[in-house]
């Protein structure tokens, strides 16, 4: 049976797919990233991985897989298959297109960024399905953003359109690691709300789940820390919306696991800030931590394509 292979690759842990031709997913497995082994053991771990997969396809499919695609996070050159730099990694300029194609007996790679590659996923057979313009923005760790145009996924002239969560939104906000102030994921993502909840609580154990359960509860605590992240993404949304005019605006990650405790008040937040602006439909996503493993598999058909029509 025709498949190719599908690796979204993460900080703690790798999802991989095997992927039929019509989307199906044929096989799926899951290994820990081990990244506190160095980043050198990160990609042997992934061609390990890939290799692994290929010889279930030959056992259980009757052949190989046709390609692969993958998807990993940090800065990516995609037209040169490159993997630039991953902080959580500890890798810089990994060759890991070449690398993967060589292990993988020269089929063709596709290598994408994973929000990106998610944000692909979302917009084809997720959420944003029948979209012609969509934003994907997940809350997770920091907030990243992908711009869907007719079914693709705009990467910018160099690589990095879409990243939303470095929008400066407080100018006297807490500092990012990327050197400015205030930025979107400073105060709105997953891990922005954690540490938030864990001072107003006194619990240095609790995180943005715990927060959301609190709001949901009535705790005026939880409610002064949700709305504040609410507002500050509400901010962000509106000036991304105001740029780029989507007809859908998809949300996921960690924060989007609250429902409509987070849905509720945002969509009254964006709503209360738009003027000239069209409101989009602001939806949860649809695919969860599948997204980016189905959209590498997506890549990867997309790249069998483009051979056939080159």
């Amino acid at each position: 049976m025709r498949h190719v292979i599908a690796l979204d690759v993460g900080g703690t842990g790798m999802k991989a797919a095997l992927v039929g031709a019509d989307g199906t997913l044929l096989h799926e497995a899951r290994r820990a990233t081990g990244r506190e082994r160095g980043a050198d053991a990160v990609v042997e771990s992934i061609l390990g991985f890939a290799e692994d997969l290929r010889a279930h396809g030959v056992t259980h499919l009757g052949q190989p897989a046709e390609a692969a695609g993958v998807a990993v996070p940090g800065i990516v050159d995609a037209e040169a298959g490159v993997a630039v730099y991953a902080a959580n990694l500890g890798w810089r300029d990994v060759p890991l297109r070449k690398l993967l194609s060589d292990r993988l007996g020269a089929i063709p790679v596709a290598l994408g960024h994973d929000v990106r590659t998610g944000g692909l996923a979302e917009g084809r057979i997720g959420a944003g399905r029948g979209a012609d313009r969509f934003f994907f923005v997940p809350l997770g760790t920091g907030i990243a953003g992908a711009i869907g145009i007719d079914g693709a996924i705009e990467a910018g002239a160099h690589g990095s359109a879409g990243e939303i969560g470095h929008i400066t939104v407080r100018p006297d906000g807490p500092e990012c690691g990327c050197g400015r102030r205030g930025c979107l994921e400073t105060l709105a993502s997953a891990a922005a709300v954690t540490r938030a909840w864990a001072a107003a609580s006194g619990d240095p154990a609790a995180d943005a789940a715990d927060c959301a359960k609190a709001v949901a509860s009535g705790d005026e605590r939880a409610v002064a820390v949700w709305q504040e992240a609410v507002d500050a993404l509400a901010d962000g949304l509106v000036t991304a919306l105001t740029l780029l005019d989507p007809r859908t605006l998809i949300i996921g990650g960690g924060l989007a696991e609250a429902g409509e405790t987070l849905f509720t008040p945002l969509r009254a937040a964006v709503e209360e800030r738009v003027t000239f602006q069209k409101l989009p439909a602001i939806v949860p996503a649809a695919l969860g931590d599948t997204a980016g493993c189905l959209g590498a598999g997506l890549l990867a058909w997309d790249l069998l394509a483009t051979e056939v029509t080159d």
